[in-house]
């Protein structure tokens, strides 16, 4: 096909998010909508490739290619494979809920106030950071995809430190002072990953001459190109450091529960569910086909460190005070159950990695979103602050209790699924691991009930009495979150047979094979 849809998907964002920052500072409404009615036209492109993708053709499709910098091998590589297409849809589908839930995040504290164009640059700062995630998702030249995964950090950057949560049980000057310092945060380790990753990205060129990652992959496999093996684990140690940073994996994460605690809810969401994935994403396409018997050599402390994040985000999250600290801290343990099912080196561990990335961003947003919600109406994170919310705002509640059973992985909902495949998949070649990865589980349903306990149920606090339940702008953003929780719960049969293809295939580029039974079935 001719027309360059991949760059269509990923330039429509960046073009609506040069306009609506362009839009009159009068016409604040205008600017959302033109926000919003971007962000739906890309998901329609993204629909597009969903439906031309085949999953059982050539691993990469609609691909692109052009010469960019010549004298550096560099080119404008584009192309997605089964695991791509579905993080490219996830991305697609979330900013418009994201836009429609952040409607008013951006509004003037007061009337008259001349902030230069606070709800332009809101909603162009969103669709910026959609532009990038996609083409990160796309691109498949090292070169071209560390640029973005570089850029992507100053739409970011701005969206947590001059748009923050304004919730703060010291007022509003702390919640300034603690945004910035959560912005900051943020920036600083992932600028640090990234430049260690530059590092290697030259490295991967002095040793290869391009940075193409199907050529390199293709000279890897034919023999032609030869890696000593210090160089080789060197590399991967400069990529997964910067891909750990994002994701993010125990001791690397401590960025997030600042990052997410303080941006507003929408932008917790971003963070979480669709920027973040780029690090797990990039742990599949670049490490383990780049560097595949450096990732088999790292994989015992990889695991190791993935079971600590589980283990250890469960654990704080279950003594958070705050709300949305609760659900960074819960999706510090939910990246380690990825990370873990990624390095399993098994087709289910990393079926159910790709799955519970799709799976954690839908039940991650619906959670965030109706916590953003009832935050805005109370004017507090504070968990103490509530109770009782069940029986002045039941639809708010009900909805609550549904994202919190999904982030617990309760069976008949979409994470479960996803979780019981890294599980069943890490158990079957490390044992030890899976079985202590299961109190995560555990301690997930423990966090989960105590926040959705205090909050909701139990006498009504006289700040909450009056609490109005989820409008309809709100039922818009949070009932096709649900549904799809449910429907994948039941039937994940869509999402999964797409990404098994492309699962293979990585199996295949670090020669692994899955663990045979111990016990043949019966004939």
């Amino acid at each position: 096909m001719s027309f360059p849809l991949l760059t269509a998907t990923a330039v429509l964002p960046a073009v609506g998010a040069i306009a609506t920052a362009a839009v009159p500072a009068a016409r604040r409404t205008a600017a959302k909508w033109l926000a919003l009615l971007v962000s739906l036209a890309t998901l329609a492109l993204a629909i597009v490739v969903l439906v031309r993708f085949d999953p059982d053709g050539d691993r990469y499709q609609l691909t692109e290619s052009h010469a960019w910098i010549k004298a550096f091998g560099v080119r404008y590589e584009l192309g997605v494979d089964g695991i791509a297409v579905a993080l490219v849809a996830l991305t697609a589908l979330l900013i418009p809920f994201i836009i429609l839930a952040g409607w008013h995040d951006a509004d003037p504290l007061e009337t008259g106030s001349r902030r230069w164009r606070p709800t332009q640059g809101f909603f162009a700062l969103i669709l910026a950071v959609e532009a990038m995630v996609i083409i990160s998702f796309e691109a498949t030249d090292v070169f071209v995809f560390y640029i973005f995964f570089e850029a992507m950090l100053i739409p970011m950057y701005f969206l947590i430190g001059g748009f923050g949560d304004r919730a703060h049980e010291h007022g509003e000057k702390a919640a300034a002072t603690q945004r910035s310092y959560a912005a900051v945060k943020f920036l600083l380790y992932n600028l640090v990953g990234g430049l260690i990753m530059l590092a290697a990205v030259i490295g991967v060129y002095v040793v290869a001459g391009n940075f193409s990652l199907q050529e390199i992959a293709q000279a890897r496999a034919d023999g032609s190109l030869h890696m000593a093996t210090s160089t080789e684990r060197w590399l991967f140690l400069g990529f997964f450091f910067a891909f750990a940073v994002k994701a993010p994996l125990w001791p690397l994460h401590t960025w997030l529960p600042n990052a997410m605690g303080e941006a507003t809810a929408p932008v917790a969401v971003l963070i979480t569910a669709v920027v973040d994935k780029v690090g797990t994403f990039a742990m599949l396409r670049f490490c383990l086909q780049l560097f595949p018997e450096a990732s088999k050599w790292a994989t015992p402390v990889i695991l190791v460190l993935a079971l600590i994040s589980i283990i250890y985000g469960a654990l704080l999250a279950v003594g958070q005070r705050d709300i949305k600290r609760l659900v960074a801290y819960a999706s510090i343990s939910h990246f380690g159950f990825i990370i873990m099912g990624i390095f399993a080196m098994t087709s289910q561990g990393q079926s159910g990695a790709t799955l519970y990335m799709v799976n954690h961003g839908i039940s991650t947003a619906a959670l965030m979103l109706v916590a953003g919600f009832l935050i805005s109406r109370r004017g507090s994170r504070l968990i103490a602050d509530y109770g009782g919310v069940q029986k002045v705002a039941p639809v708010l509640a009900g909805t609550f209790l549904i994202g919190g059973l999904a982030t617990l992985s309760l069976p008949g909902l979409a994470p479960f699924v996803s979780e019981f495949l890294v599980l069943v998949g890490t158990f079957t070649r490390y044992p030890a691991i899976g079985i202590i990865a299961t109190f995560g589980i555990v301690l997930a349903a423990l966090y989960t009930l105590v926040l959705y306990q205090r909050t909701m149920t139990g006498p009504v606090k006289a700040e909450v009495a009056k609490m109005p339940d989820l409008r309809v702008r709100e039922l818009v953003v949070v009932a096709p979150l649900v549904v799809l929780l449910i429907f994948l719960g039941v039937y994940p049969k869509p999402v999964t047979d797409i990404v098994n293809p492309a699962v293979r295939q990585t199996m295949s580029d670090v020669h692994q094979t899955d663990p045979k039974p111990e016990v043949e079935a019966a004939k």
